[in-house]
C-alpha cells in the first residue's frame, strides 16, 4: 500500500533543445547571424539551413535533411519564404512547433503568391526583377530601402551582398501540407514590413490560432530586434511539448 506521505516526483515536460532556422528568398543563412549566438548561449543546438531557393520541393528537402540530423524534437523557424517551407516540411515527426517570423503561412492548395496577393503589392515586391532564366532578384534600392530599411546602412549592404537568386516560379507552387494544422505555432509580425504585407502576417496569425508577437521592425525582424525574436523561439521551445 502506498504511504500517503510519500510524494511521487513528477517528471517535468522537457523543453525542446534543437532549433532549425529556415531563411527566406533573396537571402541566405546569415539572416540568422544574430539569433544563433543568443540561442546557443541559452543552451540550444541551432542549425541554419542553406536553402537552394530553386523550388519549394528543393528547399523542403534541404530542411528535412537538417531535421533528420537532430537528436530529438525540433522547433522549426521560418522567415518570409521560409514560412512556406516550414509549413510544408513541418509535418516531420520530430517537429514540435513552428515559429513564423514575418513569414508566409499558406494553406493546403495555396501558394505563397496566393497567400499574399489579396493584401496588395508592397514596395519591396515592386523591386523584384526576373532574369531570362526565371530567377528573381531585388534591386539595390529594394534591398536597402524596402527589405532591410530598419538596419544600419552597413548591415543593409551586407544583406544586399548576400542576397540569393530565387527561382521565380517557386512562389506559385501550391503546398500539399499545412503543418500548422497539427503543430502549435508562434508568429512574429513585423509592423513596418515593406516586403510582405503586415496585414497578411496578422491574418495568418489569426488563422493559425498562433501565439503572436508584433514588433516595430522591417522585414528582417530577427536582425533588427534579435533579442525579442529569440525570446519568441525560446518560448516556443519551452512550451511546445505541453500543447
Amino acid at each position: 500500500m502506498l504511504n500517503e506521505n510519500v510524494h511521487i516526483a513528477q517528471t517535468p515536460t522537457p523543453a525542446v533543445k534543437n532549433v532549425v532556422l529556415v531563411h527566406g528568398a533573396f537571402a541566405d543563412g546569415t539572416s540568422w547571424s544574430k539569433i544563433i549566438p543568443i540561442l546557443e548561449s541559452e543552451g540550444y543546438h541551432v542549425v541554419s539551413v542553406q536553402n537552394p531557393l530553386t523550388s519549394l520541393a528543393d528547399d523542403v528537402a534541404a530542411t528535412r535533411r537538417a531535421i533528420a540530423l537532430q537528436d530529438g524534437p525540433v522547433i522549426l523557424v521560418g522567415h518570409s519564404w521560409g514560412g512556406a517551407v516550414i509549413t510544408q516540411a513541418g509535418d516531420d515527426p520530430k517537429v514540435a512547433g513552428l515559429v513564423y517570423v514575418a513569414a508566409y503561412a499558406p494553406n493546403v492548395g495555396e501558394s505563397a503568391n496566393q497567400a499574399s496577393t489579396p493584401f496588395g503589392v508592397t514596395e519591396g515586391q515592386k523591386a523584384i526583377r526576373v532574369d531570362s532564366e526565371k530567377f528573381a532578384y531585388m534591386t539595390s534600392d529594394g534591398i536597402l530601402n524596402h527589405f532591410a530599411q530598419g538596419l544600419p546602412m552597413e548591415e543593409r549592404r551586407v544583406v544586399l551582398a548576400v542576397q540569393g537568386q530565387s527561382y521565380g516560379p517557386m512562389f506559385d507552387e501550391k503546398l500539399t501540407v499545412a503543418a500548422w494544422q497539427t503543430r502549435p505555432s508562434w508568429v512574429v509580425i513585423a509592423a513596418d514590413d515593406q516586403m510582405l504585407p503586415p496585414a497578411m502576417e496578422e491574418a495568418s496569425a489569426q488563422r493559425l490560432g498562433a501565439t503572436t508577437t508584433t514588433l516595430p521592425t522591417c522585414h528582417l525582424a530577427m536582425l533588427q530586434q534579435p533579442v525579442e525574436v529569440a525570446a519568441v523561439i525560446d518560448q516556443a521551445a519551452k512550451t511546445a511539448l505541453r500543447k
